[in-house]
């Protein structure tokens, strides 16, 4: 999803910089490329990365097995004495 975005980008950016070459572009132009070219990326990235943050909120609410309050990880026995 990143390179799908960054290429998103790249081509706006370009179209944005041919209008300013043009020789009747203008700054308003180049403006204007720009916010109606990233609006529906960024409303793409919302809805695409709403699923990430319900996913975090979800995780972040769930209990603690086993109320210890650490992250869960790989239990380590403790070293055994030798008499």
């Amino acid at each position: 999803m990143l390179a799908v975005a960054l290429g998103w980008i790249f081509v706006v950016v370009v179209f944005a910089l041919g209008q300013a070459a043009a020789p009747g572009g203008s700054w308003l132009g180049v403006l204007v490329t720009l916010v109606v070219g990233l609006a529906p990326l960024a409303v793409v990235l919302y809805i695409v990365l709403a699923a990430s943050r319900r996913r975090r909120a979800r995780r972040a609410s769930a209990p603690d097995p086993d109320q210890g309050g650490h992250a869960p990880g790989d239990a380590v026995a403790a070293k055994r004495e030798e008499p």
